[in-house]
């Protein structure tokens, strides 16, 4: 196999998983603003990310967020999606929505919340068996505001206890994918700030419980790449929650403010065997101005495009100028494979693959936004919290 078909063979398997909640009405800290057409169902939310899949060809699951997509029959839900070429994905918990969680869910200093936490986990499990869903998506708002609130190794203690209970609940083909975030809601103390803390719990949990690296979530010039091949490199990354930020968790199409970064956090994933493996690659964003489908289908494009650059490094190249020092050469080589036009090679793939090689044009064609917001009349639009 050429080295062009062995990139286009990689580009054909690549899965990039959607969130429900991200087809819904969503905004800034400030105000959630309403589109028309917004799915008012978790179905009329898999009707969307039927399209995505469609013109995109490499999004074929959905994240589901537990209880904003509650339904009475998870089965007959992941039936539906089977029906429009679709699986349930990852469901993700919810334990930060509550007014019982205002000092904290799992690491609440009250035994009590913390029960209802962790039986609020272990549903999520039980709607994993009813699904078929491999993964369950743990991110806690949990942390305290001011110095001396609560005993930081207590809610360590506390912390472990709870993942010690859901992660024993898990069955032999279950993970775990924990979720860690610099800060907010938190201000002084977030339970699991970093990467460092998230793969301290999952080490000592087991094989079944690996670390979630949003792009979003990290200090100002952090090294993403970094925490990558070093997750990869002990077997503890678990996936991705991919977005865009300038400021702090900004929850941009992915690949907006900094392709860059996109490329070389994907040339970790490379490098790695990420792709190959077992990472989910998952987008977690908040389209808050603009349309959410098309929004949504750029970002699957935009990670199209990121990886088929990193694809494209030439390894041998880049191995050889690391050996002999030679600093400038190992910079050209990443640097040649970022500035390579992979647009026309994405467009082959799509085409190979029998899809319109021009996924954003296509779904303005297809008339599938007008159809839903002459549709779409009445009921509860879907938004955060619902």
């Amino acid at each position: 196999m050429t080295e062009r078909a062995a990139v286009k063979a990689a580009l054909k398997k690549q899965a990039v998983e959607t969130p429900s909640w991200a087809y819904g009405n969503s905004g800034t800290r400030f105000k959630v603003f309403a589109q028309q057409g917004v799915p008012r169902t978790p179905q009329e939310k898999l009707d969307d990310a039927a399209k995505v899949h469609e013109f995109t060809g490499v999004a074929p699951t959905v994240a589901l967020h537990i209880p904003w997509d509650r339904v009475d029959d998870y089965a007959a839900l992941a039936r539906h999606a089977e029906d429009r070429g679709l699986r349930l994905g990852a469901i993700n918990s919810n334990t930060f929505q509550d007014d019982d969680y205002r000092l904290g869910s799992v690491c609440h200093p009250d035994a009590a919340v913390r029960r209802k936490a962790v039986d609020h986990l272990l549903e999520c499990v039980d709607i994993m068996d009813a699904t078929g869903s491999k993964d369950l998506k743990l991110w806690f708002a949990d942390g305290t505001n001011y110095p001396g609130q609560d005993d930081i190794r207590a809610r360590q203690d506390r912390l472990a206890e709870a993942l010690t209970e859901v992660y024993e609940r898990l069955g032999d083909d279950q993970r775990m994918l924990l979720e860690y975030k610099l800060f907010e809601p938190a201000f002084y103390a977030t339970d699991v700030p970093d990467w460092g803390t998230a793969y301290a719990h999952c080490l000592k949990l087991g094989p079944k419980a690996q670390v979630v690296v949003d792009t979003g979530h990290h200090a100002p010039g952090t090294n993403i790449e970094f925490i990558v091949a070093t997750l990869l490199r002990e077997g503890k990354l678990g996936g991705f929650d991919f977005n865009s930020r300038f400021y702090a968790d900004d929850d941009l199409m992915v690949g907006a403010a900094d392709p860059f970064q996109l490329f070389r956090i994907m040339y970790e994933v490379v490098r790695g065997g990420g792709l190959s493996g077992d990472v989910a690659f998952m987008l977690d964003q908040c389209h808050n101005v603009e349309s959410k489908i098309p929004a949504i289908v750029r970002s699957v494009m935009n990670v199209q495009e990121a990886t088929a650059k990193a694809l494209l490094v030439d390894r041998d190249a880049l191995g050889a100028a690391q050996r002999e020092g030679d600093v400038l050469g190992a910079n050209a080589v990443l640097m040649d494979a970022f500035s390579t036009d992979v647009r026309p090679l994405l467009r082959e793939v799509r085409e190979e693959m029998g899809l319109d090689p021009d996924p954003m044009g296509a779904y303005a064609r297809s008339g599938w936004a007008e159809k839903i917001v002459g549709e779409r009349v009445g009921g509860e639009q879907a938004g955060w919290g619902a």
